[in-house]
């Protein structure tokens, strides 16, 4: 199971946060609370979270109920963004432009700290891949970020990351669960089987 960090004010403000450390905001720690609830009636067996405030803080108000220990795992980071971290969609076309196009067409950015896309997903698809084998037959919460999450999710699809753009982001909070492909094992494909779920649903 994969999971959203709730909201903060960079994520109101629509500013691209990458993996700049920013707490979670008010409304943020009411969505990790909503989550909570459901997370106790139905509890992992662990939660590994990045190590970034707004996805460890999340992970730990929701593993409240569980008594489960909080692991962090830099693999979980957000994708990098470099230069443009902190700033709004607006201002990165405005001063960047041809970058900005590339960066929405899902090409490779040059020059600027911006982590490639494949990069950002097998790093990810790999520390799954891991987390399951470990605990084969339970259940694994990892409480990541937004793109980490897409680009992790299409990579253990199978998918290119740089092609493939049917899979839409989480939003604050929300999850999205996968589980192995029991007959393609060694290739580590897993299959999505709900994908932007809802805090509140249980």
């Amino acid at each position: 199971m994969l999971v959203r960090h709730g909201q903060t004010e960079y994520n109101r403000e629509g500013r691209l946060q990458g993996q700049v450390d920013i707490p979670l905001n008010e409304t943020g720690i009411r969505q990790a609370e909503s989550l909570a609830a459901a997370v106790t009636a139905d509890p992992p067996d662990v939660i590994v979270a990045s190590p970034l405030g707004r996805a460890l803080e999340t992970a730990r108000i929701i593993s409240r109920g569980t008594g489960l220990e909080i692991t962090t795992d830099e693999a979980f980071l957000e994708r990098g963004f470099g230069r443009w971290e902190g700033l709004r969609g607006e201002e990165i076309h405005r001063r960047w432009p041809a970058e900005h196009a590339d960066w929405r067409a899902h090409r490779p950015v040059l020059g600027l700290g911006v982590e490639d896309r494949p990069v950002v997903g097998e790093r990810v698809a790999a520390a799954c891949r891991e987390l399951v084998a470990a605990h084969e037959g339970g259940t694994v919460m990892v409480v990541a970020h937004g793109a980490a999450i897409t680009l992790g999710i299409t990579t253990l699809l199978g998918l290119d990351a740089n092609g493939f753009r049917g899979l839409s982001g989480l939003e604050n909070c929300h999850r999205s669960v996968l589980e192995p492909l029991i007959d393609e094992p060694a290739n580590g494909l897993m299959r999505l089987v709900s994908h932007n779920v809802a805090p509140d649903f249980r």
